[in-house]
């Protein structure tokens, strides 16, 4: 099972999402592209009554392992259903990598 696929599962398992979208994005990103930076959004009624820094805890406990084992960097978009319909269901764009051996000017 490719490790987009188990934080994927994990993330329906636990959140019960109405929406969950996994991008990897480590082809965007200095070095080897392997399967180490991901975009998560994920829509959940559970995130209802949780502040941002609580929704990205929770998340960042069910990765705990995928974190430990080679994904470098989440970015992560985590909506109640009702902030979902507020930012008409729109992502920001993931920024340019700045990192690695794709170094911009200094």
């Amino acid at each position: 099972m490719t490790v987009q696929t188990t934080i994927q599962l994990k993330l329906e398992g636990d959140l019960n999402p109405l929406l969950v979208v996994v991008d990897n994005e480590s082809h965007l990103h200095g070095g080897p592209a392997t399967d180490s930076h991901f975009k998560l959004t994920v829509v959940s009624e559970q995130f209802e009554q949780l502040s941002l820094v609580k929704r990205h805890q929770r998340v960042y406990n069910l990765l705990a392992d995928e974190l430990a084992e080679g994904v470098h960097a989440l970015a992560l978009h985590l909506f109640s259903p009702a902030e979902w319909q507020q930012r008409e269901q729109a992502v920001p764009a993931s920024p340019d990598c700045r990192g690695g051996s794709k170094k911009g000017p200094a």
